[in-house]
Protein backbone atom coordinates (compact mmCIF):
# COMPACT_ATOMS: atom_id res chain seq x y z
CA UNK A 1 0.00 0.00 0.00
CA UNK A 2 1.13 3.55 -0.99
CA UNK A 3 0.52 6.72 0.20
CA UNK A 4 1.69 10.13 -1.12
CA UNK A 5 4.92 7.90 -2.29
CA UNK A 6 5.07 6.43 1.41
CA UNK A 7 4.62 2.68 1.60
CA UNK A 8 3.34 0.77 4.12
CA UNK A 9 4.82 -2.90 4.85
CA UNK A 10 2.06 -3.74 7.12
CA UNK A 11 -1.03 -1.31 6.15
CA UNK A 12 -3.49 -3.01 8.37
CA UNK A 13 -1.97 -1.28 11.89
CA UNK A 14 -3.69 1.97 9.78
CA UNK A 15 -7.29 0.63 11.28
CA UNK A 16 -5.69 1.29 14.18
CA UNK A 17 -5.33 5.34 13.83
CA UNK A 18 -9.19 5.83 14.04
CA UNK A 19 -8.84 4.37 17.88
CA UNK A 20 -6.88 7.62 19.08
CA UNK A 21 -9.50 10.10 17.68
CA UNK A 22 -12.39 8.32 18.97
CA UNK A 23 -11.29 8.38 22.67
CA UNK A 24 -10.56 12.11 22.32
CA UNK A 25 -14.18 12.28 20.94
CA UNK A 26 -15.49 9.90 23.85
CA UNK A 27 -13.80 12.34 26.64
CA UNK A 28 -15.22 15.17 25.20
CA UNK A 29 -18.47 14.40 25.09
CA UNK A 30 -18.79 13.35 28.27
CA UNK A 31 -20.58 14.41 30.77
CA UNK A 32 -19.43 16.83 32.79
CA UNK A 33 -19.05 16.81 36.06
CA UNK A 34 -17.88 19.78 39.16
CA UNK A 35 -15.81 16.57 40.61
CA UNK A 36 -13.26 14.87 38.43
CA UNK A 37 -12.76 11.55 39.10
CA UNK A 38 -8.84 10.00 38.09
CA UNK A 39 -8.48 6.70 38.27
CA UNK A 40 -7.74 5.16 41.17
CA UNK A 41 -9.12 8.85 43.15
CA UNK A 42 -11.09 8.45 46.37
CA UNK A 43 -12.79 11.25 46.33
CA UNK A 44 -14.07 13.89 44.09
CA UNK A 45 -10.97 16.74 43.16
CA UNK A 46 -11.58 19.85 45.10
CA UNK A 47 -8.88 21.57 43.23
CA UNK A 48 -9.56 24.81 41.51
CA UNK A 49 -11.93 24.43 38.60
CA UNK A 50 -9.75 26.05 35.78
CA UNK A 51 -6.71 24.00 36.67
CA UNK A 52 -8.97 20.87 37.05
CA UNK A 53 -10.65 22.07 33.56
CA UNK A 54 -6.84 21.83 32.08
CA UNK A 55 -5.92 18.64 32.98
CA UNK A 56 -9.29 16.02 33.09
CA UNK A 57 -8.55 15.57 29.18
CA UNK A 58 -4.87 15.74 29.07
CA UNK A 59 -4.28 12.23 29.72
CA UNK A 60 -6.56 10.60 27.60
CA UNK A 61 -5.38 13.36 24.56
CA UNK A 62 -1.64 12.43 25.16
CA UNK A 63 -2.87 8.42 25.05
CA UNK A 64 -5.06 8.76 22.04
CA UNK A 65 -2.41 10.89 19.98
CA UNK A 66 0.93 8.49 21.06
CA UNK A 67 -1.65 5.69 19.87
CA UNK A 68 -1.62 6.82 16.40
CA UNK A 69 1.80 7.89 15.94
CA UNK A 70 2.32 3.64 17.12
CA UNK A 71 -0.38 2.44 14.86
CA UNK A 72 1.92 4.72 12.17
CA UNK A 73 5.15 2.97 13.36
CA UNK A 74 3.66 -0.54 13.15
CA UNK A 75 2.22 0.36 9.80
CA UNK A 76 6.39 0.19 8.74
CA UNK A 77 6.48 3.78 6.81
CA UNK A 78 9.21 2.98 4.05
CA UNK A 79 10.56 5.73 1.08
CA UNK A 80 11.28 4.37 -2.04
CA UNK A 81 11.14 0.69 -2.19
CA UNK A 82 12.47 -2.58 -2.13
CA UNK A 83 13.06 -5.90 -4.93
CA UNK A 84 10.25 -8.05 -5.00
CA UNK A 85 8.96 -11.15 -7.15
CA UNK A 86 6.10 -10.67 -8.56
CA UNK A 87 3.60 -13.44 -10.77
CA UNK A 88 0.75 -11.99 -12.52
CA UNK A 89 -1.26 -13.59 -15.26
CA UNK A 90 -0.61 -12.15 -18.45
CA UNK A 91 -0.62 -13.63 -22.20
CA UNK A 92 2.44 -12.66 -24.80
CA UNK A 93 0.84 -10.77 -27.61
CA UNK A 94 1.98 -9.02 -30.75
CA UNK A 95 -0.62 -6.54 -32.91
CA UNK A 96 0.81 -6.71 -36.78
CA UNK A 97 -0.25 -3.27 -37.93
CA UNK A 98 -0.81 -2.31 -42.04
CA UNK A 99 0.46 0.94 -42.46
CA UNK A 100 0.03 0.23 -46.18
CA UNK A 101 -1.36 3.44 -48.23
CA UNK A 102 -4.83 2.60 -48.75
CA UNK A 103 -4.81 2.63 -44.57
CA UNK A 104 -5.15 6.64 -45.57
CA UNK A 105 -8.51 5.93 -46.61
CA UNK A 106 -11.51 8.32 -44.75
CA UNK A 107 -14.18 5.79 -44.66
CA UNK A 108 -13.62 6.42 -40.56
CA UNK A 109 -15.27 9.57 -40.29
CA UNK A 110 -13.63 12.43 -39.44
CA UNK A 111 -10.25 10.29 -39.14
CA UNK A 112 -8.71 7.78 -41.54
CA UNK A 113 -8.47 4.18 -40.44
CA UNK A 114 -4.99 4.40 -39.57
CA UNK A 115 -5.62 6.95 -36.33
CA UNK A 116 -9.14 5.27 -35.34
CA UNK A 117 -6.75 1.35 -35.31
CA UNK A 118 -3.71 3.42 -33.30
CA UNK A 119 -6.40 4.55 -30.74
CA UNK A 120 -8.23 1.50 -30.43
CA UNK A 121 -4.93 -0.78 -30.15
CA UNK A 122 -3.79 2.52 -27.98
CA UNK A 123 -6.93 1.45 -25.38
CA UNK A 124 -6.46 -2.57 -25.79
CA UNK A 125 -2.65 -1.80 -24.61
CA UNK A 126 -3.82 0.07 -21.34
CA UNK A 127 -6.06 -2.01 -20.39
CA UNK A 128 -3.87 -5.12 -20.80
CA UNK A 129 -1.10 -3.62 -18.04
CA UNK A 130 -0.61 -7.34 -16.96
CA UNK A 131 0.90 -9.34 -20.39
CA UNK A 132 3.62 -8.64 -22.42
CA UNK A 133 2.36 -6.94 -25.80
CA UNK A 134 4.60 -5.97 -28.89
CA UNK A 135 4.44 -4.12 -32.31
CA UNK A 136 4.73 -4.70 -35.65
CA UNK A 137 4.19 -2.95 -38.46
CA UNK A 138 3.94 -3.62 -42.49
CA UNK A 139 3.42 -2.06 -45.53
CA UNK A 140 5.67 -3.49 -48.97
CA UNK A 141 8.11 -4.22 -45.85
CA UNK A 142 7.56 -5.05 -42.06
CA UNK A 143 9.14 -3.58 -39.28
CA UNK A 144 9.24 -4.59 -35.40
CA UNK A 145 8.65 -1.54 -33.55
CA UNK A 146 8.68 -2.91 -30.15
CA UNK A 147 9.25 -6.30 -29.16
CA UNK A 148 6.50 -8.12 -26.40
CA UNK A 149 7.13 -5.98 -23.03
CA UNK A 150 5.34 -5.30 -20.15
CA UNK A 151 6.84 -1.43 -20.33
CA UNK A 152 3.15 0.26 -21.08
CA UNK A 153 4.93 3.68 -21.74
CA UNK A 154 7.22 2.73 -23.99
CA UNK A 155 5.42 0.79 -26.38
CA UNK A 156 2.68 3.44 -26.25
CA UNK A 157 5.22 5.79 -27.56
CA UNK A 158 6.63 3.32 -30.13
CA UNK A 159 2.59 3.25 -31.11
CA UNK A 160 2.46 6.99 -31.79
CA UNK A 161 5.04 7.20 -33.65
CA UNK A 162 3.44 5.21 -36.47
CA UNK A 163 2.51 6.74 -39.53
CA UNK A 164 1.66 6.12 -43.15
CA UNK A 165 4.58 6.11 -45.34
CA UNK A 166 7.09 5.04 -42.85
CA UNK A 167 7.74 2.08 -44.97
CA UNK A 168 7.85 0.99 -48.75
CA UNK A 169 4.00 0.68 -49.53
CA UNK A 170 1.90 -2.40 -50.93
CA UNK A 171 1.04 -5.18 -48.25
CA UNK A 172 3.05 -7.62 -47.15
CA UNK A 173 0.51 -9.80 -44.82
CA UNK A 174 2.90 -12.99 -44.87
CA UNK A 175 5.72 -11.00 -43.72
CA UNK A 176 3.89 -9.17 -41.00
CA UNK A 177 2.68 -12.60 -39.97
CA UNK A 178 6.14 -13.60 -40.34
CA UNK A 179 8.12 -11.30 -38.30
CA UNK A 180 5.15 -11.27 -35.09
CA UNK A 181 5.85 -14.86 -34.97
CA UNK A 182 9.77 -14.26 -34.90
CA UNK A 183 8.88 -12.11 -31.39
CA UNK A 184 7.21 -14.91 -29.77
CA UNK A 185 9.69 -17.47 -30.86
CA UNK A 186 11.30 -17.57 -27.43
CA UNK A 187 8.19 -17.32 -25.45
CA UNK A 188 7.44 -19.45 -22.72
CA UNK A 189 3.98 -17.97 -22.12
CA UNK A 190 1.31 -20.51 -22.20
CA UNK A 191 -1.03 -18.67 -24.42
CA UNK A 192 1.07 -16.68 -27.61
CA UNK A 193 -1.54 -14.41 -29.80
CA UNK A 194 -1.10 -12.66 -32.82
CA UNK A 195 -3.57 -9.19 -33.88
CA UNK A 196 -3.55 -8.97 -37.62
CA UNK A 197 -4.92 -5.86 -38.89
CA UNK A 198 -4.95 -5.02 -42.45
CA UNK A 199 -7.46 -3.78 -44.84
CA UNK A 200 -5.83 -5.00 -48.05
CA UNK A 201 -4.81 -8.59 -49.85
CA UNK A 202 -1.37 -10.00 -49.86
CA UNK A 203 0.77 -8.14 -53.01
CA UNK A 204 4.10 -7.44 -51.59
CA UNK A 205 6.64 -9.62 -49.71
CA UNK A 206 8.97 -12.56 -50.15
CA UNK A 207 6.99 -14.73 -47.57
CA UNK A 208 3.63 -16.13 -48.59
CA UNK A 209 0.61 -16.04 -45.89
CA UNK A 210 0.00 -19.69 -46.14
CA UNK A 211 3.39 -20.17 -45.29
CA UNK A 212 3.29 -17.87 -42.26
CA UNK A 213 -0.42 -19.65 -41.35
CA UNK A 214 1.72 -22.70 -41.53
CA UNK A 215 4.65 -21.75 -39.27
CA UNK A 216 2.36 -20.42 -36.38
CA UNK A 217 0.17 -23.43 -36.30
CA UNK A 218 3.36 -25.37 -36.09
CA UNK A 219 4.22 -23.00 -33.10
CA UNK A 220 0.45 -23.17 -31.57
CA UNK A 221 -0.32 -18.93 -31.92
CA UNK A 222 -3.20 -17.91 -32.00
CA UNK A 223 -3.90 -15.39 -34.62
CA UNK A 224 -6.93 -13.12 -34.27
CA UNK A 225 -7.51 -11.65 -38.15
CA UNK A 226 -9.16 -7.95 -38.76
CA UNK A 227 -10.61 -6.58 -41.57
CA UNK A 228 -10.39 -2.86 -41.83
CA UNK A 229 -13.35 -0.67 -43.33
CA UNK A 230 -15.89 -1.51 -45.92
CA UNK A 231 -14.19 -2.79 -48.99
CA UNK A 232 -15.20 -1.29 -52.35
CA UNK A 233 -14.94 2.50 -53.31
CA UNK A 234 -13.39 4.03 -50.22
CA UNK A 235 -12.83 8.19 -50.50
CA UNK A 236 -8.65 8.21 -50.28
CA UNK A 237 -6.46 11.68 -49.88
CA UNK A 238 -4.71 11.94 -53.17
CA UNK A 239 -1.82 14.63 -53.75
CA UNK A 240 -2.68 16.09 -57.60
CA UNK A 241 -1.00 18.71 -59.64
CA UNK A 242 -2.88 22.18 -60.33
CA UNK A 243 -2.83 21.66 -64.57
CA UNK A 244 -2.93 26.02 -63.80
CA UNK A 245 -1.01 26.64 -60.72
CA UNK A 246 0.89 23.53 -60.71
CA UNK A 247 0.76 23.97 -57.03
CA UNK A 248 0.37 20.57 -55.51
CA UNK A 249 -3.03 19.92 -53.84
CA UNK A 250 -4.54 17.63 -51.36
CA UNK A 251 -8.22 16.00 -52.87
CA UNK A 252 -10.42 13.39 -51.84
CA UNK A 253 -11.15 10.71 -54.51
CA UNK A 254 -12.93 7.57 -54.78
CA UNK A 255 -10.59 4.14 -54.88
CA UNK A 256 -10.77 0.97 -55.01
CA UNK A 257 -9.70 -0.98 -52.33
CA UNK A 258 -10.23 -4.99 -52.24
CA UNK A 259 -9.81 -6.69 -48.97
CA UNK A 260 -8.91 -10.40 -48.97
CA UNK A 261 -11.71 -11.92 -46.88
CA UNK A 262 -10.98 -15.56 -47.82
CA UNK A 263 -7.29 -15.20 -46.95
CA UNK A 264 -7.72 -13.71 -43.53
CA UNK A 265 -11.03 -16.47 -42.37
CA UNK A 266 -8.10 -19.22 -43.69
CA UNK A 267 -5.46 -17.88 -41.32
CA UNK A 268 -7.31 -17.32 -38.57
CA UNK A 269 -9.17 -20.67 -38.61
CA UNK A 270 -6.38 -22.73 -39.05
CA UNK A 271 -4.65 -21.24 -36.17
CA UNK A 272 -7.06 -21.82 -33.96
CA UNK A 273 -8.14 -17.38 -33.53
CA UNK A 274 -11.27 -15.47 -35.46
CA UNK A 275 -11.90 -13.41 -37.94
CA UNK A 276 -13.77 -9.85 -37.54
CA UNK A 277 -14.52 -7.62 -39.91
CA UNK A 278 -14.41 -3.35 -38.48
CA UNK A 279 -16.12 -1.25 -40.54
CA UNK A 280 -16.24 1.81 -38.03
CA UNK A 281 -15.05 2.49 -34.50
CA UNK A 282 -17.33 0.84 -32.53
CA UNK A 283 -17.05 -2.07 -34.23
CA UNK A 284 -13.14 -1.92 -33.80
CA UNK A 285 -13.44 -1.21 -30.39
CA UNK A 286 -16.04 -4.14 -29.91
CA UNK A 287 -13.97 -6.42 -31.75
CA UNK A 288 -10.65 -5.74 -29.58
CA UNK A 289 -12.49 -6.01 -26.56
CA UNK A 290 -13.81 -9.78 -27.10
CA UNK A 291 -9.79 -10.21 -28.16
CA UNK A 292 -9.39 -8.86 -24.20
CA UNK A 293 -10.79 -12.35 -22.73
CA UNK A 294 -7.71 -14.51 -23.53
CA UNK A 295 -6.90 -17.11 -22.02
CA UNK A 296 -4.75 -15.91 -18.90
CA UNK A 297 -1.00 -17.67 -18.22
CA UNK A 298 1.46 -16.89 -15.43
CA UNK A 299 4.33 -14.53 -16.16
CA UNK A 300 6.84 -14.37 -13.40
CA UNK A 301 8.74 -10.85 -12.88
CA UNK A 302 11.17 -8.93 -10.79
CA UNK A 303 10.77 -5.63 -9.10
CA UNK A 304 14.10 -3.77 -7.84
CA UNK A 305 13.57 -1.16 -5.47
CA UNK A 306 15.81 0.39 -2.79
CA UNK A 307 13.73 1.96 0.73
CA UNK A 308 14.36 3.65 3.64
CA UNK A 309 12.36 2.94 6.79
CA UNK A 310 10.30 5.72 8.45
CA UNK A 311 9.05 4.43 11.53
CA UNK A 312 11.73 5.39 14.12
CA UNK A 313 10.96 9.29 14.61
CA UNK A 314 7.35 8.19 14.61
CA UNK A 315 7.96 5.02 17.33
CA UNK A 316 10.27 7.93 19.78
CA UNK A 317 7.62 10.25 19.69
CA UNK A 318 4.70 7.61 20.37
CA UNK A 319 7.41 6.72 23.33
CA UNK A 320 7.40 10.69 24.68
CA UNK A 321 3.63 10.97 24.25
CA UNK A 322 2.87 7.66 26.65
CA UNK A 323 5.36 8.51 29.31
CA UNK A 324 3.77 12.48 29.04
CA UNK A 325 0.40 10.14 29.25
CA UNK A 326 1.24 8.66 32.36
CA UNK A 327 2.73 11.85 33.97
CA UNK A 328 -0.55 13.65 33.22
CA UNK A 329 -2.21 10.80 34.84
CA UNK A 330 -0.35 10.71 37.86
CA UNK A 331 -0.53 14.66 38.30
CA UNK A 332 -4.04 13.91 38.48
CA UNK A 333 -4.35 12.03 41.04
CA UNK A 334 -2.24 14.35 42.76
CA UNK A 335 -4.50 17.42 42.37
CA UNK A 336 -7.51 14.91 42.64
CA UNK A 337 -6.33 13.57 46.66
CA UNK A 338 -5.45 17.30 47.76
Amino acid sequence: MAIGGIYFQSPFWLYAIVVGPFLIMMALFRKKEEGVLFPGAQRACLAPRGLRVRLQHLPVSLAALALVLTAFALARPQKGSVQESVTTEGVDIVVALDVSGSMAAEDFQPRNRLAVAKEVVSDFIQRRQNDRTGLVVFAGKSLTKTPPTTDTAVLLRQLDDVRLGMLTDGTAIGAGLATALTRLRHSKAKSRVIVLVTDGSNNAGEIDPTTAMELARAMEVRVYTIGVGRGGQVPMPVQVKNLVTGEIVKQTMLREVQIDENLLKKIASQTGGEFFRATDKTSFQTIFKRIDQLEKSEIKSTIYRRHRELFSPFLVMAAFLWIAAGMACLCGLRVAQG
